[in-house]
C-alpha cells in the first residue's frame, strides 16, 4: 500500500473518530444515553430503533463508534503490514484501535448497568485518547509523505532539548487532568455552579459548596492551562526558529488553548439558553480534543528530536 494510501486511510479513521467523539459529547449533552434503554447492541430489542429524538441519538453514536473501530483495525492493519520501519506509525495506529474498543466496552457497560459520573469522566478521556492517536497518525503520515523521495541529508531535523521535552510532555499530562475535571463538571451537571465569568457567583474565590467547588476548580485549572501552553508555544517559537514543525505545533496549541477558554467562558454565559448552550460546549470539546491531539504529537516528536541529542 503506497504512502497515499495510508495518507487518506489514516484521514477517514481520524473523521469518524472524531464524529465518534462528538457523538458522544452529544449524547451526554441530549441526556440521551438511555434512548435505547438499557440493552446493547439492540435498542429496545429491535435493531432499527424507533424513531424517537433520543433512540436516534444514542443509536447513531453507536453506529458511528462501531465504524471508528472498524477503520481503526483496518489502520492497524495497513501500518502494521506497510509501515514495518515506522514504529511509532504503528504505536499510533495502535493507540487508537485500543482506546476505541475500551471506549466503546465503557459505554456498553454504562448502558446495561448504573454508572458513576466518575467513570464516565474516565469514558471521555479514553475516547479523546482514541481521537487524539488518530490525529497523531494523520500527522505523522503527512510527515512521512513529506520526507519521500529526498535525500537523508535533506530531512536530518534539528534537535530540541529535554528542558523543552519535559514542559511538553507536563502541558500534556496536566491537559488531560483538566479534561477530565471538565469532564465530571458536565456529567455532575456541575457547570451552573459558577455564574458569570470570569468571577464565579461575583466572587474572586467563593464559597466551596455544593457543585461550585469543581466548578471553580475547573476554571483555576484551565486558566493556569492557559499559562502553561503559551509557554510552550514561546519556547516553541523563539527557542526553535530552525525547526518549522515544533514552531507550528507551538502555535497551534497556544491559538487552540486560547479559543477553548474563550468556548468555555461562552458555555457560562449560554447555559440559559439551550440551543446556543449546545453549540458552544460541542465546540468546547472539539477545540479540546484538537489541543490534546496536538500536544500528544509534539511529546512524542520532541521525544524523538532530544533523543537524537544523546547519540
Amino acid at each position: 500500500m503506497k504512502t497515499k494510501q495510508l495518507k487518506w486511510l489514516s484521514y477517514l479513521s481520524c473523521f469518524v473518530m472524531f464524529l465518534a467523539t462528538l457523538g458522544g459529547s452529544v449524547v451526554t449533552k441530549t441526556e440521551s444515553g438511555l434512548g435505547c434503554g438499557s440493552e446493547w447492541p439492540l435498542c429496545h430489542g429491535k435493531f432499527v430503533p424507533a424513531h424517537t429524538l433520543a433512540s436516534m441519538i444514542e443509536y447513531s453514536h453507536r453506529a458511528v463508534s462501531g465504524a471508528a473501530g472498524l477503520l481503526s483495525l483496518a489502520a492497524f492493519v495497513a501500518f502494521w503490514m506497510y509501515r514495518k520501519n515506522r514504529k511509532d506509525l504503528q504505536a499510533y495506529s495502535f493507540l487508537a484501535l485500543l482506546f476505541v474498543m475500551v471506549q466503546a466496552f465503557m459505554g456498553a457497560m454504562a448502558v446495561v448497568y448504573p454508572t458513576s459520573s466518575p467513570v464516565m469522566a474516565l469514558h471521555f478521556g479514553f475516547s479523546l485518547i482514541a481521537f487524539a492517536s488518530s490525529i497523531m497518525l494523520v500527522l505523522g503520515i503527512r510527515e512521512d509523505e513529506s520526507r519521500e523521495g529526498k535525500p537523508v541529508s535533506s530531512v536530518v531535523q534539528p534537535r530540541v532539548s529535554k528542558g523543552f521535552r519535559n514542559l511538553t510532555w507536563f502541558a500534556t499530562a496536566y491537559t488531560y487532568i483538566v479534561v477530565y475535571i471538565g469532564a465530571y463538571v458536565s456529567h455532575t451537571d456541575s457547570a451552573g455552579g459558577c455564574t458569570g465569568w470570569p468571577l464565579c457567583n461575583d466572587q474572586l474565590i467563593p464559597e466551596m459548596t455544593g457543585g461550585v467547588g469543581i466548578a471553580f476548580i475547573h476554571r483555576v485549572a484551565a486558566a493556569l492551562l492557559l499559562v502553561v501552553i503559551a509557554t510552550v508555544g514561546h519556547f516553541a517559537y523563539r527557542k526553535h526558529p530552525e525547526h518549522k514543525e515544533i514552531r507550528s505545533l507551538g502555535v497551534a496549541a497556544t491559538i487552540l488553548v486560547v479559543i477553548q477558554v474563550l468556548t468555555g467562558a461562552g458555555i457560562v454565559f449560554t447555559l440559559t439558553n439551550y440551543e446556543v448552550y449546545l453549540f458552544t460546549s460541542l465546540a468546547h470539546i472539539i477545540v479540546l480534543a484538537a489541543l490534546f491531539g496536538v500536544l500528544c504529537y509534539m511529546s512524542v516528536r520532541t521525544w524523538q528530536l532530544s533523543k537524537k541529542s544523546d547519540r
